[in-house]
């Protein structure tokens, strides 16, 4: 067991979107990531994911509406909800993802990255 500090562990991180292993419970990952500019809309068919922003302002966009997440604020996408995250600024982000979740979920494209631990 050691103690995890995020904004140490987030000085490491140097890619966008790119998420990184923190951490793990259960059949959970604690990921670390940095995200600036628009993803992808995308889903996950079989996984739930929390998004919890650390640092900055992340827009979560659904098709019938937008949701501001701010620092210390997170949000739980359900499974099979398409989304579309998009950062105007650095945003630093603590992601809760199952094992099996892919994070780009059913599009597979060059932001798709394997399992990396920090």
């Amino acid at each position: 067991m050691e103690k995890v500090n995020i904004a140490q562990k987030l000085s490491l991180v140097h890619e966008y979107w790119s998420p990184r292993i923190a951490g793990e419970l259960n059949d959970t990952y604690v990921k670390l990531a940095k995200l600036k500019g628009e993803y992808a809309w995308h889903q996950h068919e079989a996984e739930d994911q929390l998004f919890l922003v650390v640092r900055g302002n992340l827009v979560i966009k659904l098709r019938d509406r937008d949701i501001l997440l701010e620092e210390g604020e997170f949000m739980i996408i359900p499974k099979g909800v398409e989304h579309l995250p998009v950062a105007k600024e650095e945003v630093q982000l603590l992601l809760l993802d199952p094992k099996s979740l892919v994070n780009t979920g059913n599009v597979r494209n060059e932001r798709t990255v394997e399992d990396q631990w920090i």
